[in-house]
């Protein structure tokens, strides 16, 4: 018996609704639940395996209900019982780690089952049926299914491929792993298990959260162990380390400062972005004088920075050996980091924030950020950071690799009506007003509603198409006082142009600005 690693009544209470990481199941199956154990243990898409919440009824969306059935007190050993039992059935043997659970006062039993180290996993369709058919078992979306065909062949390849992070490592001991950094993770999100770690030893508390494992008489820490809770990770991953680097003069320059941030991956991660936003994210707010409403944009919108940054903590490889580099300049803030993404996605699809990966390179280290509130998993970084770029009416990010997928940068461009920032004047707020050419005030002018290209050309009365693009329309749109109504797709025969709220602003304060 053990204590989870998170604390379910706040995973039920957010209403964690059933998915590829969790199962609800209202009463004692265990044909169904050794199946999804099983699934969780081959653990296909590198999520890092789920839980099933025996004794939790959900309603027809997959929510869960409260309050939730549970299990009756003589029911409990029995189900362990048979559990053991059946989970020597498993080939090879798989054991979820097994919590007893009470939710407004409801027993539940709780199965943890990471991925497991010895995948490909089967288990009996049955595990009463006298003759006995084995078969592998994965999860799609909400539901355990066979894997067949293709399916069944991509998971016999997946043998002996544990993910870099999941893997034990050798060359290091269990007592590299600090005691007070895996307490303050549990103590942080909310755990069960904070209230009995300090009885524990260092070997027994991190095999409670899996990063640790391997025989008794000679246990090994994980590398997503080593990387949370050591203080030091880079005597194990050479470069694990973030580097922050400003170019005052523009990357071509001859200065530069430099910034490295080292230490347990949480911990680095929060540093940086917290010397980031103090030193160089910056709002510009623009006063208009006949209404109170100011209009207020930030040169690099931090939730999109954060979502980038964090993005490439959870994505890159810990077997190479270079640092995720953050280099700002006056113009943009772009984040390195190796190898690139997966080949099976494309980079189209990273620009119209479609970009979903087939499997996750680093399972563990994915389960550790989300528990932390640091990321949500499942592809929405990409479409965050498009959301969150296009709030602040910034331009779209641009996303690159190589055909290799050797490295992979996300480049985050200044809003251009945000003064340039100084080093070490971040979170600095600036009141300007707004200017525009002769030009662009003339096509406001021209703009009603929603627009194609030649039409506003036309009212304009020009015939010149690159001079009207170069003098009017580029400006227009980088000075941010219109906007494109389908701005993921620029080329498109559909796109049209309209003012947005800075443009309508700029018109009302100038009535008799000249049309021409």
């Amino acid at each position: 018996m053990t204590k989870l690693p998170i604390n379910l009544t706040d995973l039920l209470r957010q209403r964690t609704v059933e998915g590829e990481r969790i199962e609800y199941k209202a009463g004692w199956n265990p044909d169904a639940i050794i199946r999804t154990v099983c699934a969780f243990a081959n653990d296909f898409e590198n999520l890092g395996g789920g839980y099933v919440v025996i004794g939790q009824d959900c309603d027809a969306n997959g929510l869960p209900v409260f309050p939730p059935v549970g299990l009756a007190d003589k029911q409990l050993d029995k189900i362990q019982q048979v559990l053991l039992a059946a989970c020597q059935l498993i080939q090879p043997p798989y054991f979820p780690v097994l919590s007893l659970e009470v939710v407004e006062g409801r027993n539940l039993i709780v199965l943890w089952a990471p991925g497991g180290q010895n995948r490909p996993y089967k288990a009996p369709e049955a595990i009463t049926a006298k003759h006995k058919a084995w078969k592998y078992f994965i999860r799609r979306y909400s539901s355990t299914v066979e894997a067949k065909g293709d399916t069944e062949q991509e998971l016999l390849s997946l043998a002996a491929k544990v993910p870099f992070d999941d893997r034990f490592n050798p060359s290091a001991r269990v007592d590299d792993l600090s005691k007070p950094l895996m307490q303050g993770f549990l103590e942080e999100v909310g755990s069960a298990l904070a209230a009995d770690a300090p009885g524990l030893s260092v070997e027994a508390l991190a095999r409670q959260m899996n990063v640790a494992g391997g025989p008794t008489e000679s246990p090994w820490p994980k590398n997503v162990g080593l990387l949370f809770f050591n203080e030091t990770p880079e005597r194990f991953f050479p470069a694990v380390q973030i580097d922050v680097v400003w170019f005052p003069e523009g990357a071509g320059g001859s200065r530069f400062e430099e910034k490295i941030f080292k230490g347990p991956l949480a911990r680095m991660t929060r540093e940086a972005l917290h010397y980031i936003q103090r030193n160089f994210l910056r709002e510009t707010v623009i006063k208009h004088p006949d209404r109170a409403e100011a209009t207020r944009v930030w040169n690099f919108p931090y939730a999109a920075m954060e979502e980038a940054l964090v993005n490439a903590v959870y994505h890159r490889s810990y077997e190479e050996r270079e640092p995720i580099e953050v280099r700002i300049s006056n113009e943009e803030l772009a984040i390195l980091s190796f190898p690139g993404p997966d080949r099976s996605i494309r980079l189209e699809d990273f620009q119209a924030g479609r970009a979903v990966s087939r499997r996750y390179r680093n399972r563990r280290i994915g389960e550790f950020l989300k528990e932390l509130e640091m990321t949500e998993g499942r592809s929405t970084g990409i479409p965050k950071i498009l959301k969150e770029m296009a709030a602040n009416g910034s331009p779209a990010p641009v996303f690159e690799t190589d055909d290799d997928r050797l490295s992979f940068v996300i480049r985050l461009p200044r809003h251009p009506l945000s003064l340039i920032p100084a080093a070490g004047t971040g979170g600095a707020t600036t009141q300007v007003t707004t200017q525009v050419t002769t030009q662009v005030g003339m096509l406001l002018l021209r703009l009603q509603g929603e627009m194609t290209r030649q039409a506003i050309q036309d009212a304009l009365g020009l015939t010149n198409r690159e001079h009207f693009r170069k003098t009017y329309l580029a400006p227009a749109l980088e000075q941010g006082v219109i906007e494109m109504t389908l701005p993921d797709k620029p080329r498109s025969s559909n796109q049209r142009y309209r003012q947005t709220a800075l443009g309508r602003s700029w018109l009302e304060r100038h009535p008799g600005a000249d049309t021409g």
